[in-house]
């Protein structure tokens, strides 16, 4: 009984194993068929880049600006009060919405929306046989599906991340607006704190970003079964997992760039 109960218990964390080597072997995969002849995605890997920026361009918009506007717009802008230091809101903007919000939140929008959206496309294919007709014709589906799709969100990502950037520094300038500050030592503190290191930064793990929403929600796609009912169960712990590892991953980059680049620590 008591066997039965602890295998009851370590079986999620034993498939949440074997899940993660899976998205492994087809994160290798995926790289390996897309630097591998011929290339024969391009057709579908615009349709996707076009399919994700149509679907995501305005959510972001929306979700920028108000986030960035009410955390470290409005919040910081309180606490800074108190100090008599809201011209330092600029600089307080490049270490939230710069280096984690924006990022962040292009990562939410883009799994939210497009991750979810490839998942139940691919689910569909796959309750419906045809990525066994596909594999039965000689088509890679990982080649042919999966790899437009990786390479659209990596790039779709990167892209939208400076686009986040853009409206939320916009929701930092409402903020100042409302407080009745004049815009100045707000741009000082902000080119002040900023660095190519902060840009560049941003867009990269935003790229990898894309990376793994991409691995997951295809993987959660194609292994997906039990009809329609199966493809949104398969949605549903796409949007979840992806969140965690996108996450995860933000705490080591993070560590990481911080280690590597200890002059971004200090604030001017």
């Amino acid at each position: 009984m008591v066997r039965s109960v602890a295998e009851r218990a370590y079986l999620p964390t034993r498939n949440l194993l074997e899940e993660i080597g899976d998205m492994m072997i087809l994160t290798g995969r995926t790289i390996s068929s897309a630097l591998r002849p011929p290339y024969p995605y391009g057709g579908e890997f615009v349709s996707q880049f076009l399919f994700a920026l149509r679907l995501c361009w305005f959510p972001l918009l929306i979700s920028t600006v108000c986030i960035c506007y009410a955390a470290p717009g409005l919040q910081a802008a309180n606490f800074l009060t108190i100090f008599g230091a809201l011209d330092r809101l600029g600089g307080f903007f490049v270490l939230g919405a710069v280096r984690e919000i924006g990022p962040s939140v292009t990562a939410i929008v883009v799994a939210g929306v497009a991750g979810t959206a490839i998942t139940a496309d691919l689910g569909a294919r796959k309750v419906r046989e045809e990525l066994d007709a596909l594999q039965v014709l000689g088509v890679d589906p990982v080649k042919n599906l999966v790899v437009p799709r990786f390479l659209a969100l990596m790039v779709v990502t990167g892209l939208f991340d400076i686009y986040a950037l853009l409206f939320g520094i916009f929701g930092g300038i409402i903020a100042e607006l409302v407080n009745s500050q004049p815009l100045g030592p707000f741009w000082n503190t902000l080119f002040a704190n900023a660095s190519t290191t902060d840009l560049w930064g941003s867009v990269l793990k935003t790229t990898i970003y894309g990376a793994i929403i991409a691995i997951v929600c295809c993987y959660k796609g194609m292994s997906a079964s039990g009809g329609a009912e199966g493809v949104g169960r398969a949605v549903n712990e796409a949007v979840v997992l992806a969140f965690t590892a996108i996450f995860s991953f933000d705490y080591v980059f993070t560590q990481t760039l911080l280690a590597t680049h200890p002059q971004i620590l200090v604030i001017k």
